[in-house]
């Protein structure tokens, strides 16, 4: 049994890959702070789904500021794959917090490189990179040998722990990548990610919990993708023979307006009703235009997405309307049920 350890396993993508390794038959390590609250909701559901080996699943509380738990954890559990997707990864945060940015999104990352070179466990690394990396775009679309511009505390954090993974694959000879992964969205995004803002505030306003929704630049436009299908490109770049670094992306972009018509239409909204211009959430720095190239992905990986952008905006805007009609706590006064 492969044993696999995931920084960022209560995130988006690492419910989705904790989800896949299980259903490969990994023995599975996440890494977890503590909180005063329970933040494990994304990736509950494994420990009850009976097609899931859930019994494989451990958590371990941890930090990326914490570079002698790091070790300590990389040492006992010796894992044969680590896939670090922990982050401070709010970009628009960043630029509020980027001394916190840069020691958990930058330093994190050599805190766990070093681990693993002061631990000799033979492992297989993986690093979240961004297509935030790319910023003030040199070219389009943006390949793996585009240059690197970036435009925010986020992205600058981003490209030192690029850099970092390639620094230790070549001074060290350790099986370490990149996966320079362009946006990808699904239901389990993080509510404060302009796409679910926009799918939940649809579903609030579908339902009468919510009157507007204030949004920044609508002119940005974004290369998107679905999760599910890009935590599959994560693994199969660790199953190589020898560690590259690779584009994932859908090699369409769309701006956030286009995803705001898209998610009021499928309710049947008209959008320009409900969302109000706030410079409060524009950026100080933007980035303008991604759009990925996942040739070499598909070519070397046999990786390619297969939602299209429309369906992902449905498959967003359906589950946080469900979501909704399954807690009637959440329904407007006049349509909650009575109480038995």
């Amino acid at each position: 049994m492969k044993k696999a350890l995931i920084t960022g396993i209560t995130g988006q993508d690492g419910s989705y890959l904790a989800e896949l390794l299980l259903k490969k038959g990994y023995e599975v390590h996440g890494i977890i702070r503590r909180a005063s609250t329970f933040n494990t909701s994304r990736i509950d559901h494994l420990y009850l789904d009976p097609h899931i080996h859930g019994v494989h699943l451990f958590l371990h509380y941890g930090d990326l500021a914490d570079s002698v738990n790091l070790v300590k954890l990389i040492y006992d559990l010796k894992p044969d794959e680590i896939y670090h997707l922990g982050a401070q990864s709010h970009v628009r945060v960043s630029f509020d917090i980027p001394e916190y940015t840069g020691d958990v999104t930058g330093l994190g990352t050599i805190r766990i490189l070093e681990a693993i070179r002061e631990t000799g466990v033979k492992t297989r690394f993986y690093q979240a990179s961004s297509s935030e990396l790319y910023g003030k775009v040199q070219a389009v679309p943006q390949t793996e040998t585009t240059p690197f511009w970036p435009r925010s505390p986020y992205a600058v954090a981003k490209l030192y722990a690029y850099w970092a993974t390639v620094n230790y694959r070549e001074s060290y000879g350790m099986f370490a990548c990149n996966g320079i992964l362009f946006n990808h969205e699904s239901p389990r995004r993080g509510e404060t990610f302009v796409t679910r803002k926009v799918t939940r505030a649809v579903a609030r306003i579908k339902k009468g919990l919510q009157k507007e929704l204030f949004l920044g630049n609508l002119e940005s436009k974004r290369d998107w993708g679905y999760a599910p299908e890009y935590v599959e490109g994560m693994w199969r770049m660790l199953q190589q023979d020898a560690a590259e670094d690779y584009v994932l992306a859908t090699n369409e972009t769309h701006s956030i307006q286009e995803l705001v018509e898209a998610a009021f239409a499928h309710a049947g909204l008209d959008w320009k009703q409900y969302v109000k211009y706030d410079a409060r959430y524009e950026r100080p720095a933007e980035v303008d235009l991604l759009i990925g190239d996942p040739a070499k992905a598909k070519a070397q990986l046999g990786w390619e997405p297969h939602t299209k952008f429309a369906q992902l905006v449905k498959i967003m805007v359906d589950a946080d309307i469900a979501a909704l009609e399954e807690n009637p706590s959440l329904q407007p006064e006049g349509k909650r049920p009575s109480p038995p």
